[in-house]
């Protein structure tokens, strides 16, 4: 399939950007193909903000001084900025780190105990699942609603079983993602309202889904949003939030206390007053020179317009998946599978997939990476910290699993050629500055693949040369 005659959405505008904010990469060569990993920057943001430390003296914001005082203006205006960009009037941001420090305070935080139940989708990042262990310790309740292993989306019909069986428990805390970040597949929204209504708490992992999607949190309100800025729009790394609907705020008991969250402490008598909303759980001295970029971030966003970018992503993937599909070996094997569904429909700008040899055989993950690497794509290869996903993809059966954990355990590392073999994939990740040309030089190397064999996994490892012809054949695509 060309691209020419295909319409991508606002490609002259795109194109534009891409050349004025995003111009590194045309200058370096680089296909960049891992937005789910990391949106890039645009070349306006730290510049912009590095201009602004040039002139301005920040301080610790624990005072009231003047360089101290400026970040703490800085911060708080960051903070309005995210309530409003989320349209979040009920809610309460605190910064974190990042989206598993905000999920962090979560399971430090929720009041598990032998009464509880926490729900979770099997597509979650590890970030969402490592709850688990908070709410296991307590003596809770955990269960998983599984997916549908040939779309990839949550089994709706178990999962409505689960969130009724479940009613008499006390603090009950359902968790999914609104966009997988493994897959891109998307699960519905309303399922944090019908989970409400049966008496739920709700945890949005929206870590994926809003560098391309809108969230209007006066349209749906979950009661716990996670989130990390750097996959929104690249610049600052470091910060993310933890967004709270104050009718849920109270839930939340911090156990210990730090710098920056107490009122007052006392040592002779050993008592502690917490600060109210955000302060109580924003530990210490936050990263106060990179959150006031968060502000101008959200700005470079919304003067592009979400609506704009979704719409360009959507795009961008209805016309290559089609295309990947559509390469198949003179075997008539196909050379790439793609999980979940063919369509745009309950997809976001990720497709995860796997590359097949002639003889049906899976091209290993690190050899397809390494091998993109040298013509200069970046793509990313593994089980992306969410293991439901690749569970259901290569159908492991608990048994499997069992075994795979019990010989980690007992180090016999010997026994577990069989589940390393048919783990992992490819995923690829389109974004704001992804061009028409992006996807020709993906697809120009995805041909040099055809019609050739796997190699073995030990001749990548001792670095030998399994196809020397296959280099170069990418020549005429690697950048001059």
């Amino acid at each position: 399939m060309n691209t020419a005659k295909y319409a991508l959405f606002e490609d002259a505008y795109f194109n534009q950007l891409r050349a004025r904010e995003y111009g590194r990469l045309n200058k370096t060569g680089q296909v960049y193909l891992d937005y789910t990993g990391a949106n890039l920057y645009p070349e306006s943001l730290p510049a912009n903000h590095i201009a602004q430390m040039q002139q301005c003296v920040f301080g610790n914001p624990h005072s009231v001084n003047p360089s101290s005082q400026l970040s703490s203006d800085g911060i708080e205006a960051a903070r309005e900025a995210v309530l409003q960009y989320f349209n979040a009037t009920d809610y309460c941001c605190i910064f974190t780190a990042n989206a598993t420090a905000a999920l962090q305070i979560i399971g430090e935080s929720y009041p598990f105990d032998e009464e509880s139940c926490l729900l979770l989708c099997a597509d979650n990042h590890n970030s969402v699942n490592g709850i688990r262990e908070y709410c296991s310790v307590k003596g809770g309740t955990v269960s998983y609603a599984p997916l549908h292993a040939a779309q990839l989306t949550i089994d709706e019909v178990v999962l409505e079983e689960k969130l009724k069986a479940s009613q008499k428990r006390s603090h009950k805390l359902f968790a999914y993602p609104a966009q997988s970040n493994a897959s891109g597949i998307q699960h519905s929204l309303s399922w944090v309202n019908r989970a409400q209504e049966l008496g739920w708490d709700v945890l949005l992992d929206a870590a994926a889904f809003v560098p391309a999607n809108s969230l209007d949190l006066q349209q749906v309100q979950p009661d716990y949003v996670s989130l990390s800025f750097y996959k929104i729009f690249g610049y600052p790394t470091g910060v993310g939030a933890l967004l709270v609907r104050k009718s849920a705020f109270g839930k939340l008991q911090k156990r210990w206390f730090a710098g920056g969250t107490v009122a007052v402490a006392g040592i002779g008598y050993r008592d502690h007053l917490l600060l109210n909303e955000h302060h109580r759980f924003e530990n210490g001295t936050v990263n106060f020179l990179h959150i006031p970029a968060v502000k101008n971030g959200l700005r470079f966003i919304k003067q592009t317009g979400i609506h704009k970018i979704h719409e360009r992503v959507k795009s961008l993937v209805e016309f290559l998946i089609p295309a990947l599909q559509s390469l198949r070996h003179n075997t008539g094997q196909p050379l790439i599978k793609v999980y979940g569904p063919d369509t745009t429909e309950h997809r976001g700008g990720t497709i995860m997939l796997n590359f097949f040899d002639m003889n049906g055989e899976r091209f290993p993950l690190e050899w397809i990476e390494q091998l993109a690497g040298e013509a200069m794509i970046s793509l990313r290869t593994g089980c992306f910290c969410n293991p439901g996903v690749d569970e259901a993809n290569h159908q492991l059966s608990s048994g499997e699993l069992f075994a795979y954990f019990s010989c980690k355990r007992a180090g016999l590392d010997a026994l577990l050629d069989f589940p390393e073999q048919k783990r992992g994939a490819v995923r690829l990740s389109l974004g704001i500055a992804s061009t028409a040309a992006d996807l020709q030089r993906l697809l120009a190397f995805a041909r040099c693949l055809l019609n050739c064999s796997a190699p073995k996994t030990a001749a990548i490892r001792e670095h030998k040369t399994v196809n020397p012809l296959l280099l170069h054949h990418l020549m005429p695509f690697l950048p001059t």
